[in-house]
């Protein structure tokens, strides 16, 4: 004999397989149980009248499939093209600051012609190797995530260091200290709670105090990969005015 406690544990069990799909099959169900509540007369008739609704609903399957595809693109766009180098810019901006150093020009170098394209170049190879590493397990996805962490800062100091250089160089940084780096995540905790008590935008608020304590990890990663002959001064291009 069943349960409706067993069938909802079954359905939930089958939704964290194929939750979004779900969402979007139920959104088709809906709007054509709108448009074909009224009854039918005999089964040729029926036959007739269900084929032209399975044809709209394969069309607007495709067309709302279309549209997914085109905003997950525009939104990748925005993330490689304008993201990346705001992102290193800021990271430039933290780092400048911790060491009282002129930071006006942060965003502007990062979008200066060869900076550019050395930004956005690593930038990509690195969030597609984070990826791929996530497509293989979750764990080796946030130990790499971890091992690549450093890469936006590296380029914060060198942006035409090289792709390869800087995700080696980062892996080299971070070696050693990922658990630790964990830990410091996890001590922010407790003001992103006070954050989202704070009406969630007190969640921003906290974000200031995260980056410049990020920037000064980097530091002092970088002060060791300096000692260790990990990189040298002209690497960073921490010996050119």
């Amino acid at each position: 004999m069943w349960t409706r406690k067993e069938l909802k544990l079954r359905a939930k069990e089958v939704l964290r397989k194929n939750y979004w799909k779900a969402f979007l099959i139920s959104i088709v169900i809906a709007i054509a149980e709108c448009n074909g509540g009224s009854g039918g007369g005999g089964g040729s008739n029926r036959s007739a009248e269900t084929l032209p609704s399975v044809l709209t609903d394969e069309v607007f399957l495709i067309i709302l499939g279309i549209v997914v595809i085109i905003v997950i693109i525009l939104i990748a766009a925005f993330r490689i093209f304008l993201g990346y180098p705001l992102e290193v810019g800021g990271r430039s901006f933290f780092i400048k600051s911790a060491q009282n150093e002129d930071h006006k020009k942060s965003f502007g170098f990062a979008f200066s012609g060869q900076n550019y394209l050395g930004i956005v170049g690593t930038m990509l190879r690195r969030g597609v190797q984070i990826i791929l590493w996530f497509l293989l397990l979750i764990i080796p996805g946030i130990i790499k995530s971890y091992a690549y962490r450093m890469v936006p800062y590296i380029l914060a100091d060198n942006p035409n260091i090289g792709s390869k250089e800087a995700i080696k160089l980062s892996n080299q940084m971070t070696s050693g200290h990922k658990f630790n780096m964990f830990v410091l995540d996890i001590s922010f905790i407790g003001w992103y709670l006070l954050g989202i008590l704070a009406l969630i935008v007190g969640v921003l608020f906290v974000l200031p105090y995260v980056n410049a304590t990020d920037a000064e990890l980097y530091l002092t990663l970088r002060k060791n990969a300096l000692e260790n002959g990990f990189c040298t001064s002209h690497d960073l291009l921490l010996d050119v005015d």
